[in-house]
């Protein structure tokens, strides 16, 4: 079958006869008519899938008894002399870190320096009137009696804070069952807002996984305790300690499409 091209020119249409020119109008038409219908309808499908999208989160919780501790402790040195400091300084640490490997040895128990530093001190005339140092140590691990134990005995080093936090194995065993729970709070809650809204069913449209704790579990030790303890010169004790527990949350959040 032949289809027949109508000449649509402006010169055209004055050229020829008006019974003609209406024929070709309703051809330009015809062509026209799907798009424009197409335009017309592609912001009213916007409008219902928009009008069809929920977003909400579900989450789950957990506590958990923190199974690791972290001491940190200092020893602070003064003189007139930089040289003689930092001897001072290293006897201490070397003697600290003697003790703290023979008690770390195949335990679950690491042992760090954190840090190590000399200044200058400087009178009132501007001039360095003596030297001041620090050098730090801290022990860490799941073995809390054994490092409480050996922070108690480190000789002329300070504690100068404490923290408890999870370890990985047990932070990671909680968070996958948490995981799991908070996925499944999701999909249960998407079903049942989509029954209430008149839905039968729903899409999955994006989703994000957070997870982390409520509290830090950093407990610092008051500095006032810790030089009145060691003004006393007080016999090698264990040092007291609590870790308390901790929240562990993982909160899933997303967008669905209600379905009919």
């Amino acid at each position: 079958m032949k289809v027949r091209t109508v000449p649509t020119s402006p010169n055209f249409l004055r050229r020829g006869s008006p019974a003609l020119a209406s024929a070709a109008l309703a051809v330009l038409a015809a062509a026209l008519a799907p798009q424009a219908r197409a335009q017309a309808v592609a912001p009213v499908a916007a409008q219902a899938l928009q009008a069809n999208q929920l977003g909400f989160s579900a989450s789950a919780q957990t506590e958990v008894a923190r199974d690791e501790l972290s001491v940190s402790l200092q020893a602070v040195r003064d003189g007139s002399d930089a040289t003689q400091v930092q001897t001072a300084l290293k006897q201490v640490l070397d003697a600290a870190l003697a003790e703290a490997r023979r008690a770390a040895e195949g335990q679950q128990m690491t042992v760090r320096t954190s840090g190590f530093s000399i200044q200058p001190r400087y009178g009132r005339d501007g001039r360095i009137a003596g030297w001041s140092g620090n050098a730090g140590l801290t022990l860490e691990g799941r073995d809390v009696a054994r490092i409480a134990a050996t922070a108690g005995r480190l000789q002329g080093m300070n504690i100068v804070a404490t923290g408890y936090s999870l370890s990985r194995e047990l932070r990671e065993r909680h968070e996958s069952a948490l995981t799991e729970q908070a996925i499944r709070r999701f999909r249960e809650r998407a079903a049942e807002m989509a029954r209430q809204f008149g839905y039968t069913g729903y899409l999955l449209r994006e989703v994000t996984v957070q997870d982390g704790e409520v509290d830090s579990g950093v407990r610092p030790m008051p500095m006032a305790r810790m030089v009145a303890s060691t003004a006393a010169e007080a016999a090698p004790a264990p040092l007291p300690t609590e870790g308390g527990r901790a929240t562990l949350s993982v909160t899933v959040q997303g967008t669905v499409t209600m379905t009919r």
